[in-house]
């Protein structure tokens, strides 16, 4: 990755684009530590510090939302409206004939999720102010504001802020290096990560010499865990295929083999994504709405972070959203119609429905493993963390969803910056 990055940088396109990327999210991280007039810091941190599911949200966007700035709902939105327009493609005609038109179809896809990521955003805005509104107070010309106005004001910069974190990822995808978005939350993470070892080390400079050990033994079990994911997300399954001979006119076609890659991290973070939200929501809007409820208090002391049901839970929707996640991003049917067509085949497979049937299996099979290790990422390392030592905030910083996040976008950086010194080398060949 590093050399890279030194091949990137003597480019001057790729470099320009680089500098450009970094201005942007200099902005963003600006956005990020400005707070809203009008929220009580101390008691808004508190409270969001409080629920799992806003500790989760807080350490994606790089504590902006413990600290009520104006990012603080950050690219969550968008996220939300991406998944749920990804689900309805499967249950809505008109959707999924969108996703088949090619460029166009995109595009509207894309206006949509826009409009969905705004409903949401307003949604989230408007459930904060009302959860959290005893931390919120708005002083103006000496005059203290009344409690709806104060929340109108606060809701109406949150709702802004996360519309402008929508438009500087986008920016960054258009005229910058790699997806904006992922950047925005692999900073974020980032963010998060190196204020909680900041934070450890000034224990430990205070006088605290015992916890230096812990601190040793928490980052070298984060190294062991890191190289484990990376391994599994390079991981994948090479099917070979063969294509016949053609020929058309005087010249012959084909006659060579490719192979189809099938990963065995396919589906990303998306099933710990779905599973964790499938269970803290709840919990969320009932502390919201209903904080003192006997229902509340059940779900927390039962289903709550850390209790066993929850980790037994979490694991079985992880693999269940796992298969659902991989029906959506590889579809057996449709890669055996596309070689087939390309007079292409599968050793020892007949083209067709046997062709599909194999890819199923073998589809499966790599999902299960995939499955299997993304319940196992999302459970066992929060427990080897707590055993080996560490404080609660590096627990949090180090969390299985931000680690895969993490890797799965310096990769995916690394391939965009490859691909793009590919590119101007044979421009500058062709000229």
């Amino acid at each position: 990755m590093f050399t890279t990055l030194v091949n990137a940088f003597k480019d001057k396109g790729i470099r320009k684009k680089i500098f450009i990327t970094l201005g942007l999210l200099f902005i963003f991280r600006l956005g990020c530590w400005l707070p809203i007039p009008g929220i009580t810091t101390e008691t808004f941190r508190a409270s969001i510090k409080s629920q799992d599911f806003l500790s989760l949200l807080n350490g994606i966007g790089g504590g902006a939302l413990a600290n009520g700035t104006f990012f603080a709902l950050g690219v969550t939105p968008y996220i939300n409206a991406s998944i749920i327009l990804q689900l309805l493609t499967f249950a809505i005609p008109k959707l999924q004939r969108l996703s088949q038109m090619g460029e166009e179809g995109r595009k509207k896809i894309a206006k949509y999720t826009k409009y969905a990521a705004l409903f949401l955003a307003i949604a989230q805005a408007v459930g904060i102010c009302v959860g959290f509104s005893s931390s919120i107070e708005l002083s103006l010309f000496g005059t203290t504001l009344p409690t709806w106005l104060a929340c109108t004001f606060v809701a109406i910069c949150l709702i802004a802020g996360a519309m402008l974190t929508y438009w500087l990822g986008e920016k960054i995808t258009e005229i910058g290096v790699a997806n904006g978005l992922s950047i925005l939350i692999f900073v974020g993470i980032l963010s998060t990560a190196g204020t909680a070892i900041l934070a450890s080390f000034k224990d430990v400079f205070a006088g605290n010499i015992d916890g230096l050990w812990n601190i040793l033994l928490f980052f070298g079990a984060a190294i062991v865990i890191f190289g484990l994911i990376v391994f599994m997300d390079l991981a994948e399954r090479k099917v070979q295929v063969q294509y016949a001979k053609q020929i058309k006119g005087r010249k012959m076609y084909g006659g060579q083999s490719n192979f189809i890659p099938i990963r065995l991290m396919g589906t990303g973070v998306l099933p710990i994504i779905f599973a964790m939200s499938f269970l803290s929501l709840p919990q969320l809007i009932m502390s919201m709405f209903w904080p003192t409820s006997k229902a509340a208090t059940w779900y927390a002391m039962n289903l709550g972070a850390g209790t066993w049901p929850y980790t037994l839970v979490m694991g079985i929707l992880i693999l269940l959203f796992a298969f659902f996640t991989s029906q959506m991003m590889f579809n057996p049917e449709d890669v055996a119609k596309q070689i087939q067509s390309n007079g292409g085949f599968i050793l020892g497979i007949r083209p067709g429905k046997p062709t599909a049937d194999y890819l199923k299996r073998i589809n499966n099979r790599i999902t299960l493993f995939g499955a299997i290790f993304l319940a196992f990422i999302a459970i066992v390392p929060t427990l080897i963390f707590t055993f080996v030592g560490g404080s609660s905030s590096l627990i949090n910083a180090f969390s299985a969803t931000g680690m895969l996040i993490v890797v799965s976008v310096a990769l995916e950086f690394n391939k965009q910056l490859e691909a793009q010194i590919l590119t101007t080398n044979y421009k500058g060949f062709l000229k």
